[in-house]
């Protein structure tokens, strides 16, 4: 239940359950790809509400030439000069393709927003014109799936002390992050308001409590999965054939060849 403390997930179970769904993802890859279907999966919510790492376990054992992640830039001044969609929609899935939005069109919901990178009336426009943009995906036959990860405030600040601490992570902190631990407030009307208007029937939003980080991946995962209509598509029977006789190729001496130094023997 939301607002309830659940124990802590041991590592063995999340680990054996998350192999098992991303088993599932990967069958509904091969139904993406045989079946010509499109999927976008849009990751959105706080920072720090661990998006990203949730993207990493989704498309961890995928083929990157069908499941791309999508993690746009800030605009360029002649994409300023767009329709506020038009640089999403070259990034939308072809036949066979599947889309991940790390982070998406919401940017003008939440940041843009909250942040004053972009007007009032520019907000306000995005919000009339969101749902009917995702009407028109769905129509199309694209599945369009939204997701939310909510994080509290309190743990959302104890991972930003972690990855002040963690040289591996210190990049995913920037100073934007630390900006909006002081519009908490702020950013919470931003996202009541932009689900009033974008969670229409055709198009919800999936809320994802991501206090947990485990639970919050497992449960995402099994909620997409639950939410396509997939079906396992029987692979190609391989075999691997028999290695041909030599005919007499040697390889060439070691010291004609530059070889990585073996960094791993000096442990």
């Amino acid at each position: 239940m939301a607002g309830k403390k659940s124990a802590a997930l041991p590592r063995a179970a999340y680990e054996r359950e998350l192999l098992r769904l991303q088993t599932e993802l990967v069958k509904v890859q091969e139904w993406v790809r045989t079946e010509g279907k499109r999927l976008v999966v849009v990751f959105e919510g706080r920072d720090a509400a661990g998006k990203g790492g949730t993207i990493k376990r989704v498309s961890e054992h995928l083929n990157p030439r069908v499941a791309r992640t999508v993690a746009l830039p800030k605009p360029t001044e002649r994409e300023r000069t767009q329709w506020y969609f038009q640089r999403y929609v070259e990034h939308l899935p072809a036949a066979g393709e599947i889309a991940l939005f790390d982070r998406s069109w919401y940017n003008r919901a939440g940041v843009e927003h909250v942040m004053g990178f972009c007007t009032k009336e520019e907000h306000q426009l995005f919000l009339r014109q969101c749902p009917i943009f995702e009407r028109m995906l769905v129509e199309e036959g694209i599945l369009l799936r939204k997701y939310w990860f909510s994080v509290s405030d309190a743990v959302q600040q104890e991972r930003f002390r972690r990855r002040l601490k963690d040289p591996t992570r210190r990049w995913k902190l920037s100073p934007m992050d630390l900006e909006s631990i002081t519009r908490w407030e702020a950013y919470s009307r931003a996202k009541d308001e932009m689900l009033v208007h974008t969670d229409v029937s055709e198009a919800p939003w999936f809320v994802v409590e991501s206090d947990d980080k485990r639970r919050a991946r497992l449960n995402m995962i099994a909620h997409l999965l639950g939410s396509l209509p997939y079906h396992e598509v029987p692979p190609p029977v391989l075999e691997l054939p028999p290695r041909p006789p030599s005919t007499g190729y040697q390889r060439p001496p070691r010291d004609l060849q530059t070889y990585v130094p073996d960094h791993a023997a000096s442990l």
